[in-house]
Parts: structure tokens; sequence; C-alpha cells
């Protein structure tokens, strides 16, 4: 008897998680778990962007923010459908939900937020001390994913005066040269961090 409630308990708490995966809504700033059954090379965690898209491998740009975690899967599932035999089976699920915004006295005007996205192992908001560079901002990050295009890497900066974006290439494998801004570029903050999917025999 006592395991038999015990399954039953099991059972009402299972789906109970799993109801609360689908009615919640995905929003800017939350962290998605993605596994790919039939590819496990293709597993990670991926940041939503504060237009409410995420970037993964063979799918591009989905859009997230405002879904479900099941509606995510089945559109990463039919973008990848291309690159399998069958459909891909798709796992989405929250690991970790947007920070809170910190209050002025909890706020370190030490730190600053450096966001990393694509093709790093460990993508998504950075707190970092001022003075940060490009170079330890990804060693910060993990390095780079076995999918990452070194060469194409991009530092995207707004100027808060009149909010016009610059793109800065940086080539991973040089370090620098006529083309690429330097590994030791000082971070500031707000500066976004792009590292593009490796293109066929690239």
């Amino acid at each position: 008897m006592i395991r038999f409630l015990t399954a039953i308990l099991f059972l009402i708490g299972s789906a109970s998680v799993s109801m609360a995966q689908d009615i919640y809504r995905i929003k800017p700033g939350d962290t998605l778990q993605v596994e790919v059954l039939e590819d496990p090379g293709l597993n990670r965690n991926v940041l939503v962007l504060p237009d409410g898209s995420i970037s993964f491998p063979m799918a591009g740009t989905v859009k997230a923010g405002g879904r479900s975690v099941d509606t995510v899967a089945s559109t990463l599932s039919k973008e990848m459908a291309s690159n399998f035999a069958v459909s891909p089976t798709v796992l989405v699920s929250v690991s970790a939900l947007a920070p809170k915004a910190p209050s002025r006295a909890a706020a370190q005007p030490d730190l600053m937020n450096i966001y990393i996205l694509g093709e790093a192992n460990e993508p998504g908001r950075k707190e970092v001390l001022h003075g940060t560079t490009l170079l330890q901002l990804l060693a910060e990050a993990g390095g780079l994913s076995r999918f990452a295009a070194a060469k194409r890497i991009q530092l995207r900066r707004v100027d808060p005066a009149t909010k016009k974006e610059t793109v800065y290439l940086f080539n991973y494998r040089t370090m620098g040269g006529s083309d690429s801004i330097s590994g030791a570029t000082v971070l500031a903050p707000g500066d976004v961090i792009v590292v593009p999917e490796r293109r066929l025999f690239e």
C-alpha cells in the first residue's frame, strides 16, 4: 500500500513539473537547455536574447520569447529536420530564469554586464570587472565550441548617446591583424559578443 501511494505521489509530482514547464512562457534573459537525442553533440544551454530569440546550430535564429518550451522544441525540430533522416527529437527546458534587476543599493559599481551568444561553451550574461578584455571574456565563457567560426567573432557595441551599433570583427586564430581587433580590446558595459557557427569546410 505504501509503495502504491509513493508511486501515485511521484506521478502527480512529475505531472505538475511537466504542466509547469508547459504553462511557463519563456522570457528574455532566461537560459534554455536544449537536447537533441539523435546528436548529443548539439546539446547546450542557450540564452534568450532581449528580442526573445535564440540561436541554435542547424536551426539558425528561432523565436522563443512568449512561447512554451514544447513549442520551441517543436520549432527547433522542424528547422533542423532537413539535416536528419527523420525529424529529430528535441527536448527543451528552462535551466535558469532571467535574473531580477538588482536594486540600486545592491548594485555593484565595479562590475558590468557583458553578453556572449552563439558558439561559446558557456554563453549568457557575464558580470565582469571594468577593464576586462575580449580574450578574458572568451575565457570566462569557457572558450569556443567545436562549431565556432573562430575567424569571424563579432564584438557588437552600441553608443549610449547615439544608439548607433558598431560591429568589430575579431579573428581568434590570429589574435588580431589588419582585419581584426586585438584580443586585448577592453570591453564596455552592454557589449555583445557573437560567435557565429562555422560554415561547411570553414
